[in-house]
This record gives C-alpha cells, structure tokens and sequence, in this order.
C-alpha cells in the first residue's frame, strides 16, 4: 500500500525560487561562457572597478568562499583581466585591481548580464514585470534579507551533470 502525501497548503516557494534561480544561473553561464567569463569572474570584475576592494570584500559581496575566490582570481589575472595590488589607502592590505583589458571585458559582460536579465523578464506581461520585482524585492529586502543562524549549515544542491 502507498502511503499519502501530506496535503500541501502552500505553493512550494523553495521549488520555484530553486528552480528559476539554477535556470537563471545556468543561462547566465552559457552567455558569459560566449566571452570566455564565469558568473564569479564578472562579479569579482564589476565589483572591482566600484571601489578600491581587497580579495575578502570581494568574496563576501558574491558569496564565495576563500578557495572558489583565490581560484577566481586567479583566473582573471591568467587572463590579464585583473590583478593582485597593495592598497593605495592601506599599504598592509592587498585589491584586486582591474586592467584596461579587464575593464573592456566588464564592460561587455554587464551588457550580457544585462540581456539575460532583459529576456527573462520579457516572459511577463508587460504591467506585471515592475509588480514581480517591486515584491521580490520587498521579500529580498524584508522577510528574506538575512539567513537564519543554523547549526547545521545548509548546503546548494549539486548540478547534475549532463
């Protein structure tokens, strides 16, 4: 005998913000990949050209952990994207500094990002774009601002290769 689903009373938020988010990142990957970036590279690039910001700043800002960071940029700086700097306003700290080629580079990825951004909202109704990010915003910035403590950390589902 199969036993009963409990009866869900609720949409199952976490499915289709999980799954619109891999749909989304799997997207943007294949663009950035056409220029020869990854998601992280570009976030790290337009992170830097903002301000003076050393290596830690700039994994915090796109979540990423000190060894996906260190890997980064060392790509970026293999690449001639970017590299590693003492800081102008601390002489013990060290940036990550974007080269003129690096900053071209960002340049083209922000209006790749930009596009991918632009056809995925396209699949809304015109009056309802401004409205789905008017709320999601308002979630992002109220009720889902900040991550609960937990003793158990809660770990990203694996992609599934192909």
């Amino acid at each position: 005998m199969t036993a009963m689903a409990p009866t869900r009373n609720e949409p199952d938020l976490s499915f289709l913000l999980d799954h619109t988010s891999h749909v989304l990142r799997t997207r943007m990957a294949a663009a950035l990949g056409e220029i020869g970036l990854t998601a992280r590279m570009h976030c790290v690039l337009v992170h830097a050209l903002e301000e003076e910001r050393t290596q830690i700043q700039l994994a915090e800002i796109g979540g990423m952990d000190k060894t996906t960071m260190v890997v980064t940029v060392d790509a970026l700086e293999e690449a001639g994207l970017a590299e590693r700097r003492p800081s102008l306003t601390d002489r013990r700290a060290r940036i990550i500094a974007v080269t003129g080629e690096g900053e071209r580079v960002a340049g083209q990825s922000q209006e790749i990002v930009d596009r991918v951004h632009r056809e995925v909202l396209e699949g809304l109704p015109d009056g309802e774009r401004e409205v789905f990010l008017r709320l999601l915003r308002r979630l992002v910035e109220g009720t889902l601002s900040t991550p609960v403590e937990n003793p158990q950390p809660v770990r990203r589902a694996r992609q599934r290769s192909k």
